[in-house]
This record gives C-alpha cells, sequence and structure tokens, in this order.
C-alpha cells in the first residue's frame, strides 16, 4: 500500500508511515494498518484528495490538522490513511509515540493489557474506547519528549 499510495501522491507525499498498534511489533491490534502520509499543507486536500481516493479509500474524518481516510463500507477495512502536514504536532505525536512504544517494552505490555481491558468494557462504542485511551497516550507522550530530548530522537 506504501508504495501504492506513493506512486499515487508524487511529490505531494514528503513522508509516508505505518504508525499505530500494528506498526510496534508484539502489541495487541486489529488487523487494520494506519499509513500516516505527511504533505506540505493537509488543508489543501485538492493536492493529495483524489489520488487517495483512487486507491479505494474515502475521506471519512476531517479535523483541524488530520484528514482520515477509510475504504467505503462494506469493503474491508484493512489499511487506513491519516494525511496530517510535515513538522506538524500530529505527525509529531504520532511518530514519537510509535518509537517510543519500540523502545519501551515495558509500556508497550501495559498499553495492550490497558487496550485488552477497554476492548472488552467497549465492545460497540469506538469512540468510548478511543476516548479511554486518551489519558494513558497522553501521558507516555510527555514521558517520551523527555527520552527523545534525552536521546536525540528524530522524526
Amino acid at each position: 500500500m506504501r508504495a501504492r499510495l506513493a506512486t499515487a501522491l508524487g511529490e505531494t507525499a514528503l513522508r509516508i508511515d505505518h504508525v499505530g498498534s500494528t506498526a510496534v511489533p508484539g502489541l495487541a491490534a486489529k488487523p487494520v494498518i494506519d499509513i500516516q502520509v505527511s504533505v506540505p499543507d493537509v488543508g489543501h486536500e485538492d493536492a493529495f484528495r483524489a489520488p487517495i481516493e483512487a486507491q479505494g479509500f474515502g475521506l471519512r474524518w476531517i479535523e483541524a490538522g488530520h484528514r482520515y481516510f477509510r475504504p467505503p463500507p462494506p469493503l474491508p477495512r484493512l489499511y487506513q490513511v491519516h494525511v496530517c502536514t510535515i513538522d506538524s504536532r500530529w505527525e509529531h505525536v504520532h511518530l514519537l509515540f510509535r518509537d517510543y512504544l519500540r523502545s519501551h517494552p515495558e509500556t508497550a505490555a501495559e498499553y495492550a493489557a490497558l487496550k485488552r481491558a477497554l476492548a472488552a468494557q467497549f465492545t460497540s462504542d469506538r469512540i468510548g474506547y478511543n476516548d479511554a485511551k486518551g489519558p494513558f497516550i497522553e501521558g507516555v507522550v510527555r514521558r517520551a519528549e523527555g527520552w527523545a530530548a534525552q536521546t536525540g530522537w528524530r522524526r
């Protein structure tokens, strides 16, 4: 999928990264791969929307600094695409969180346990599940910022 997106987007895609839980080896995850595409300006949808939609994704969510694409129902959701502006907070947080979990298996294990508990609690409430993960993720990102400064981590 990365190669297809890179070809379709050309120079508009400044980065294409595998993010989310499936990007962390051994972390419990839905069988959906999150792809983050960094573009010059997420506000200029004309530069990326049609090429992404041509790959079978529909624009499902628009928020400040982020666009979310996924296959339209009833197609299976094997991949989902997040588009953000290069060097934005959105890009930074997702890459930092991924890399911190990759480097801290004990934190990844805590996150996996939380995800399992929340999945059992929010069986049919995806928004509630995502919201409930928020405080844990925010705490990890705060710790990860210190780790990044200490180690010289760069996205």
